[in-house]
């Protein structure tokens, strides 16, 4: 089994550790790649090809993590060199997934949820062809929700929804709490009924988002864009409030 990877940031790079194995040969490229992902790609032991083509050609699966608005730029430029199963893991809307869908012949649409560099996330997936990624049941925990490609991008896109609202908001709180000194009265207040690791888990949160903002403002795009027809009063407000950041 021969499995490529299209980008290797955080997501890429958990599932490789998770499912490399004697059984499993796992490729990538530097192609077009970024600084940060080839400093990640050489600091694992995954095998490197000249080009993405090539790892396209040889997978009998590919996976795709890079960004929501290079999805269907990398699918129009690879997805027809893909045999096997082409699993696209980016935060995207459905309209998106239909149109990579145009381009590559055995999509299957997926989510890890849970933290990401855990041991035990969970990959969501949807399609037609989710059946055959059952094996990696072995490796980590799959959650097959439909045989409908967009299933889970619907509900990547919800969970979005609450997760980046929520988080820019912690972020607008902490600001002004830090602005009048109250900042450590701040997190001890909501700790005592929001638990006990309260003030971590937002700190890593709030840097998360900070440090990602350019893609979370775009995977908030998407959701703005899909669900139009919907009171998407929080979604609009965190999208501005993210745009705010340096990119």
């Amino acid at each position: 089994m021969i499995i490529g990877f299209i980008g290797f940031g955080k997501v890429s790079g958990t599932l490789f550790n998770l499912i490399k194995s004697e059984n499993i040969t796992c490729l990538t490229s530097l192609e077009e790649r970024s600084d940060k992902t080839i400093e990640n790609i050489q600091n694992s032991d995954i095998e490197v090809l000249d080009s993405i083509k090539e790892v396209a050609v040889k997978s009998d699966i590919l996976i795709v993590a890079t960004s929501p608005k290079s999805a269907v730029k990398i699918a129009e430029e690879y997805g027809k060199y893909c045999r096997g199963i082409y699993l696209d893991l980016n935060n995207i809307s459905p309209d998106t997934t239909f149109e990579i869908n145009k381009h590559v012949d055995n999509l299957v649409d997926g989510a890890i949820i849970g933290k990401i560099d855990s041991k035990n996330p969970i990959l969501y997936i949807s399609g037609e062809n989710a059946d055959d990624l059952l094996f990696l049941n072995e490796y980590i925990n799959i959650k097959k929700i439909s045989d409908n490609v967009g299933d889970v991008a619907i509900l990547k896109m919800l969970r979005s929804i609450y997760t980046k609202s929520v988080s820019t908001l912690l972020i607008e709180s902490s600001e002004i709490a830090h602005k009048y000194g109250l900042e450590e009265e701040f997190f001890d207040i909501l700790s005592l009924t929001e638990g006990d690791d309260f003030k971590e888990k937002s700190l890593s949160r709030i840097n998360n988002t900070l440090n990602n903002s350019k893609r979370k403002s775009e995977e908030l795009e998407e959701i703005i864009n899909y669900f139009e027809d919907s009171d998407l009063t929080m979604v609009k407000a965190a999208h501005k409030k993210l745009n705010r950041y340096p990119l």
